[in-house]
């Protein structure tokens, strides 16, 4: 099965193909390409259909999108997000989309509750707490929380972030800490192709990124 994964969730980004197999875990990324920050929307398109060439393959041959959803920049993911809708509309395939606070969790390899952390900018860090098995985890909370209070989030439950300075601060608090890799291409893909083998996808119109914090348009309209 040929999957397309894309994330555009941060200040750069990225496409991938990946063949997938039963089992479910059996994943091989074929080539994953980066995306420069700030021109996701001229990018995207363009290459995907470059790194589909370069291998001899079709949108037709593509069986589903894998996409992170979030959390991340309102702008990336939306234009990321758009991208995707519009191809699995045309090509009548399903999406399947992916937390990054979800694979930061799975990555740590704990198995029972982890709490997932991600630095946010603007002073604050995304975290979610999961119920990890050996395959999937389970997503019980998620919130946005500020840099000097996260470490005394979920007291008891091990922290799993890729941010060596968020590890840092939660190891000096005396927090137990998993510091992981940044969730890459394979990483989303196997996850995505879990989730796929359990049915768990959505359609275009059902696709909605998980920002966690609200748009300043958001805020500011409140404000007035």
């Amino acid at each position: 099965m040929l999957l397309l994964i894309t994330d555009t969730s941060g200040k750069h980004g990225s496409v991938a193909l990946a063949r997938a197999s039963e089992p479910p875990n059996e994943v091989e990324v074929i080539e994953s390409v980066p995306l420069a920050g700030g021109t996701f929307s001229a990018q995207l398109v363009p290459q995907i259909a470059a790194l589909l060439s370069k291998h001899g393959l079709s949108k037709g041959q593509i069986d589903a999108f894998v996409v992170v959803a979030g959390p991340g920049s309102f702008t990336g993911l939306r234009v990321g997000l758009a991208g995707i809708k519009a191809l699995a509309e045309i090509l009548h395939k399903p999406i399947v989309p992916v937390s990054l606070l979800e694979a930061v969790a799975v990555a740590s390899q704990e198995v029972g509750m982890v709490l997932a952390v991600l630095e946010a900018g603007r002073g604050e860090v995304y975290i979610a707490e999961y119920e990890v098995g050996e395959d999937s985890a389970r997503l019980l909370r998620e919130q946005l929380l500020g840099k000097d209070e996260f470490f005394t989030a979920v007291p008891g439950l091990a922290i799993a972030t890729p941010d060596e300075a968020l590890a840092q601060r939660a190891r000096d608090a005396g927090r137990s800490v998993s510091e992981v890799a940044q969730p890459g291409a394979e990483m989303i893909a196997r996850l995505g192709w879990r989730k796929l083998h359990a049915g768990q996808t959505v359609s275009p119109e059902q696709l909605e990124a998980n920002y966690i914090r609200r748009s300043d348009a958001e805020i500011f309209s409140k404000q007035i």
